[in-house]
């Protein structure tokens, strides 16, 4: 049996979460999706779609879709469609999890890796984070949520870009790629979002792309603000604005979500890479949102593949370097005030 692909929605308030999620529910696209919808939600999907005084948690829809309110946790609640489905008392292929009220959508991911019952049958497919560009940088200053909800996203749908001007737009989209370079972002009208373009995005995939923008890359990864990022608590709060910075792309926020890449011509030493990633992992794991590295390993012909969300890393061997291709490593670290020069210089001290 093919594993059922899950899509983690998630998004700021007013971002056309529900709007998304409604359409995805009534509109006839064709495809059998289960949503789980978290009834402690601050917007729940009206009553209209959702009966919620009833004891039924689980309602069809007229498209053939189903929807579900989470009411124990959400181990339970994929149990039991997932026991259901093999009955063959409900058919769906694919699964939206969405995540409003949750702070963090990480422990959502982590059920998909940590649950052996549950990895059996599904497979986590992407983190999808809807913002609204109209209160975003509002909501970026001073929600640590929302932040948090860049910093895992695999695909990002900017709505409401026409109520704002397009400079605007264009410091809200800049001060997102520091955050996460891995995301692409797209800007959508009043959630008119394709329900293809949602799905199949193969966000957790073990594929040797490791999506950053070249641009992205030449910056270096090092004219983001000042990662000051190991600072004491007693000391934050004096790195506030740096308008200086980042080639005039009005980047003046020293957002705690930040990302930054390693890339290097050497090659590295499997076990001193390995050793110094379990030991990082290990002390800043809950700070480390996403994490991904093509790497050129001492000793093989092919790639290595490695990503991570918080303390759970994968690595898998990926294609052979192609004869007339650089053996180049990269990686970009996606976390909470990680200590980037840690980072940096222990990499460097694992290269051949």
């Amino acid at each position: 049996m093919s594993l059922i692909p899950v899509t983690i929605l998630t998004g700021f308030l007013g971002s056309g979460k529900t709007t998304l999620l409604k359409r995805v529910l009534t509109e006839t696209h064709g495809h059998k999706i289960a949503v789980i919808e978290n009834e402690f939600g601050e917007e729940n999907i009206d009553n209209e779609i959702l009966v919620s005084d009833t004891e039924e948690t689980i309602v069809q829809m007229s498209n053939g879709c189903i929807c579900c309110t989470i009411r124990e946790d959400l181990r339970a609640t994929l149990q039991l469609l997932g026991a259901k489905k093999r009955k063959g008392l409900l058919d769906f292929e694919r699964v939206v999890v969405e995540t409003t009220g949750l702070a963090d959508p990480g422990p959502v991911a982590q059920t998909f890796f940590m649950d052996e019952e549950i990895a059996e049958q599904f497979l986590l497919d992407a983190i999808v984070t809807l913002v609204d560009a109209k209160h975003a940088q509002t909501q970026l200053d001073e929600r640590q949520e929302a932040r948090r909800q860049i910093g895992f996203a695999d695909q990002i749908f900017i709505s409401k870009s026409d109520l704002v001007s397009p400079q605007e737009l264009d410091a809200l989209q800049h001060r997102i790629k520091h955050m996460n370079p891995r995301a692409a972002q797209r800007t959508v009208h009043f959630g008119q979002v394709s329900v293809r373009e949602v799905f199949d995005l193969r966000g957790f995939n073990l594929n040797a792309k490791l999506d950053i923008d070249p641009d992205f890359l030449t910056e270096g990864g090092h004219d983001h603000g000042h990662d000051h990022s190991d600072h004491d608590h007693e000391h934050q709060g004096e790195h506030c604005d740096h308008p200086s910075h980042a080639h005039g792309h009005h980047h003046h926020h020293d957002d705690d979500v930040k990302s930054f890449v390693f890339r290097s011509e050497r090659a590295f030493n499997p076990a001193k890479l390995e050793d110094f990633l379990g030991a990082v992992v290990n002390i800043y794991g809950p700070r480390m949102l996403r994490y991904k590295g093509v790497l050129n390993m001492q000793g093989t012909q092919s790639k290595v593949i490695f990503q991570g969300v918080h303390q759970l890393m994968g690595s898998d061997l990926g294609p052979a370097w192609a004869a007339d291709e650089p053996r180049q490593s990269k990686m970009v670290f996606i976390g909470i005030d990680l200590p980037k020069d840690i980072f940096l210089q222990g990499l460097e001290q694992c290269l051949v």
